[in-house]
């Protein structure tokens, strides 16, 4: 997929000086060592009554003892420990050589020790709506509805920080700060930052990037968003009510988060992209800690990077601890695919989401020969008139000096002044950000672009706020055009101005950037969980950076249009909001099975769900299907889970007594029987090696009214499915009821290979709790 340049020219001007400054700076002490992660588990407080500033005293203390115990010189300590984790997480992060990375691993206490690992931003620097799905109107009495209903659940966002003026944020109409909220503004270098009752808190966190690109100045000492990216999730997850909010006048109308009414607050951890990364796990895990302490509800992170083991994952670490202290952990599934086995964030306790569009459109045609083609655009304006201009392929524009690949992709400098000047452009979709490949028409004199999609992106059209007159087709309107030109001798064209459409069809459908399953650390538990709307999302942005978020974009915008799985995964966070909001004793197990059990795989054709290639899409894309908000607060069933059962899972992989028991912060022993991983009580059945038959066991509570479910099953094709019993009972809230799965190989069905998939629905009639069923045959490919 494209990759974009994140940062405005003085922002990479002022990253270059910090860098070349730490290279005058840095002291000899740290020229062979690295920053690690030293992870001692979470801290056991007892029963005491040390306060709190005591207990995190004593804490940094004992770090400083342990590191001491290796470097052996207590000067060399100081220097060394940049963050010690003293509230919920246990550990810190200091510059260390290999050897004793591998030293202190050894010794007891320490559960692991690991790198400070880069990450990404989920965006593809391009752009869908705020909130709940547009067909998914919230009914007249419906709780949500309700005066102040949602004040009292506070949203975090670990990103690239907010921009706090951003009327998203305003606080019109809200009541006082809830008591729970311990956090703070943090503007020591920034007075112009402030917060409000809506945006109740906001801090940084660099220490990690600073260890990779040496010291900063005041620019990077500031919660404030350079780069759009933290502020358009934020606002996606908990903005407020923003009348007449649109981008250059399309998708004009109210602008709201999913869970509007919440309070919000920002956690800086995303910075200027250095060695392909912009966020570090020691950032990470210090912003959770501070983010559990404060007294969040929900946790949204849209970032994420390659797929380690739980122990060597800053996100996977932190979020294990905020779901123990019942916070709900969102997070985006990447933007790798459409390629398998590409997802990220991949532990149970992590609500994992991918991307898929909505049906609102912004429609730009191409018009050439007798046709009219349409693609999508977010250009300020057309071509003037109606008349026809000349067509070229950037392929034939090549400059001399120019490759044929880098010519036929856009890249800037590529494109024959001589060739171009007063033409439309046809560039090819990838490597390069979209839009700068307009920039790259512009700059040779070309009044105009269509950006055609490669075999890989499929149908997959995106509106992006373009710098001059452009659309962007699918792969199969990309081939009849370039056909066309190879054809004609003095091809020619128009592009109109765009539009805002609604009710398109089909809808939704699943973008071809969001990353795939199988999920290769644990393939037992599928991953994405679920998908939502991450095409052309609007929401609040900015006011430092460009809508494109290129250097050459001095445009600003109040609000912006954005995709990636960075967009999708607030629309979830919102949601849980709003559960958390209307059912408090809710786990956050209790809310994703609610999210995912409710959620739909058929389009607005009452179709099932299609790809980006328009072929039948699989779980491995949209994991239980694409979220509806208003079926999740009345799921009639859920699956439950407790720490108990995470570290259950922990065991069966192979953890030790002895590091779960760290990891728990209080005495843990795996149990003498082993939990078969695809026994985890969670709302997907996912089975990578199936024999001949196997057993899975599941649980699920009621959380509605009496009454009988009974069950129906969609066999995976070549696989048999039976479920005991066939019907469940219950007679009163929280009641459990447990059944079991038994799977597989039908007889003589031993042809083909790979995974298949089906479902089984549990219903009483009004809810269907709905459930994914993904099987491979152990030995196929």
């Amino acid at each position: 997929m494209e990759i974009a340049r994140r940062s405005s020219a003085p922002l990479l001007l002022l990253l270059l000086l910090a860098f070349l400054y730490s290279l005058l700076l840095q002291r000899p002490v740290f020229a062979a060592r690295k920053a690690y992660v030293v992870y001692l588990g979470e801290h056991s407080r007892g029963s005491g009554s040390v306060s709190s500033w005591e207990a995190s005293k004593r804490a940094t203390e004992s770090h400083y003892e342990l590191l001491g115990s290796v470097l052996e010189d207590r000067e060399k300590v100081q220097d060394a420990i940049f963050y010690s984790y003293t509230h919920n997480v246990n550990g810190f992060a200091a510059y260390l050589e290999e050897q004793e990375a591998l030293k202190i691993s050894t010794y007891p206490g320490v559960v692991s020790v690991f790198p400070n690992r880069g990450y990404k931003l989920h965006t593809t620097r391009s752009w869908e709506f705020l909130g709940l799905e547009r067909d998914g109107r919230v009914p007249k009495q419906s709780p949500w509805r309700k005066a102040r209903f949602g004040e009292d659940t506070i949203i975090a966002n670990l990103d690239s920080g907010v921009w706090p003026e951003a009327q998203s944020f305003k606080d019109d109409g809200l009541g006082p700060i809830p008591s729970k909220w311990k956090g703070i503004c943090q503007n020591d270098f920034d007075e112009s930052f402030s917060c409000n009752r809506k945006l109740i808190g906001a801090r940084y966190f660099n220490k990690g990037y600073e260890a990779l690109v040496g010291p900063l100045n005041a620019t990077f000492k500031s919660p404030r968003d350079y780069d759009g990216h933290g502020t358009h999730t934020l606002s996606t997850a908990g903005g407020g009510f923003v009348p007449s909010a649109n981008i250059f006048g399309y998708g004009n109308g109210t602008a709201k988060g999913g869970s509007p009414r919440a309070r919000v607050a920002a956690y800086k951890v995303c910075w200027p992209q250095v060695n392909g990364s912009e966020c570090f796990d020691a950032d990470i895990l210090a912003a959770f800690d501070a983010a559990i302490r404060d007294g969040v509800d929900v946790i949204s992170v849209s970032l994420g990077g390659d797929p380690v083991g739980y122990f060597q994952d800053g996100l996977a670490i932190g979020s294990f601890h905020a779901v123990k202290k019942g916070i709900t952990v969102v997070s985006s599934a990447g933007n790798s695919g459409p390629k398998l086995a590409t997802v990220s964030n991949l532990s149970p306790w992590m609500f994992t989401v991918g991307a898929s569009t909505m049906d609102r459109q912004f429609p730009s045609f191409i018009v050439f020969d007798d046709k009219r083609i349409k693609g999508e655009s977010l250009s300020p304006k057309g071509l003037p008139g109606k008349r026809l201009y000349p067509l070229i392929s950037s392929a034939e524009a090549k400059l001399v000096n120019a490759s044929a690949r880098q010519a036929r992709l856009c890249y800037l400098g590529s494109l024959d002044r001589s060739k171009v000047k007063g033409k439309i452009v046809v560039c090819l979709r990838g490597i390069t950000a979209r839009v700068e490949k307009g920039e790259a028409v512009h700059q040779a004199g070309g009044i105009g672009m269509v950006l055609a999609n490669d075999v890989d992106d499929g149908n997959e059209i995106v509106a992006d706020a373009h710098v001059l007159p452009a659309t962007h087709i699918t792969y199969s309107d990309g081939l009849t055009l370039f056909s066309y030109l190879r054809s004609t001798k003095s091809p020619l064209g128009h592009v109109t101005r765009p539009k805002t459409k609604l009710g398109a069809k089909p809808a939704p459908f699943m973008a071809a950037f969001s990353s795939k399953g199988p999920n290769t650390i644990t393939p037992e538990i599928l991953k994405p969980d679920v998908t939502a709307p991450g095409v052309s999302v609007l929401a609040a942005y900015s006011g430092a950076v460009g809508p494109t978020g290129l250097v050459f974009d001095g445009r600003r915008v109040a609000f912006n249009a954005e995709s990636g799985t960075s967009m999708s995964c607030p629309h979830i966070s919102g949601v849980a909001g709003l559960l958390k909001t209307l059912h408090p004793d809710w786990s956050p197990a209790a809310i994703k099975s609610a999210i995912m059990t409710t959620a739909r795989t058929r389009d607005n054709m009452k179709e099932p769900m299609l790809n980006s290639s328009f072929n039948e899409a699989t779980p491995f894309g949209y994991g239980s299907g694409h979220v509806r908000p208003n079926r999740a607060m009345d799921p009639g069933l859920v699956y439950d889970m407790t720490t108990t059962d995470y570290l259950g899972f922990l065991c069966s992989l192979g953890y030790t007594t002895a590091q779960l028991a760290m990891f728990n912060g209080e005495p843990y022993a795996c149990p003498s029987t082993p939990l078969h991983i695809s026994d985890l009580n969670y709302p997907s059945i996912t089975i990578p090696d199936l024999q001949s038959s196997t057993k899975v066991a599941r649980v699920v509570k009621n959380v509605g009214p009496p009454g009988t479910y009974a069950v129906r099953v969609v066999e995976p094709r070549g696989v048999s499915v039976t479920v005991s019993p066939a019907s469940l009972t219950f007679e009163k809230v929280g009641e459990e009821k447990r059944f079991q799965v038994t799977v597989g190989i039908k007889e003589g069905k031993t042809d083909g290979g790979g995974y298949v998939f089906g479902g089984l629905v549990w219903s009483d009639g009004k809810h269907d709790v709905r459930s994914p069923l993904v099987v491979k045959r152990s030995g196929s490919s």
